[in-house]
């Protein structure tokens, strides 16, 4: 088994998980922020949406300094569930192309993450996509449940029963 199957294993997995989240993401709450600090639901699902646009980049690219990306910044505005799950159709398409078309050789090569002279990650390919971008995108979708459960919306099942539906295993 190579390595990029076993990530796109993972991947299904947390792309079905991550959509399901989408899916119940209210269209007349976009602003909804539990704390000031929150970022706005709205925003917060976009970012969930545009996230595997960096799986894309830690594929396809030999390194990212994001002090000078060559990639523009990916725009967060919220405009409806169907516009945010439609972009986050075409990002998984394209990442998972990515991650499938990748070798051995190029996942266990290191890909540097730095914001000019601040390194930030040093890794391998492989290791840095569990990270920064699995890691990451879990991190946010789990915060977008703590929004859906704030607002009476129930909450899905992604790896173990939620208080609204039973989980049933991938």
């Amino acid at each position: 088994m190579t390595i990029a199957e076993v990530l796109l294993g993972d991947f299904d997995v947390e792309m079905s998980n991550t959509r399901r989240t989408l899916e119940r993401i209210p269209e007349d709450k976009p602003d909804y922020r539990p704390h000031a600090k929150s970022m706005a639901m709205g925003r917060l699902a976009m970012h969930c949406a545009t996230m595997p646009l960096f799986g894309i980049y830690i594929m396809q690219d030999e390194g990212m300094d994001m002090a000078a990306s060559k990639h523009p910044q990916a725009d967060l505005t919220y405009k409806s569930r169907e516009e945010c799950l439609k972009q986050f159709d075409q990002n998984v398409a394209g990442c998972r192309a990515a991650v499938a078309a990748a070798t051995d050789e190029q996942m266990a090569a290191v890909w540097r993450f730095s914001f000019g002279d601040y390194l930030i990650s040093n890794k391998s390919r492989a290791i840095t996509f569990r990270t920064l971008f699995f890691d990451h995108l879990i991190h946010h979708v789990a915060q977008l449940g703590v929004y859906l459960r704030l607002n009476d919306i129930p909450v899905p099942a992604l790896y173990g029963p939620s208080a609204d539906e039973q989980w049933i295993a991938p």
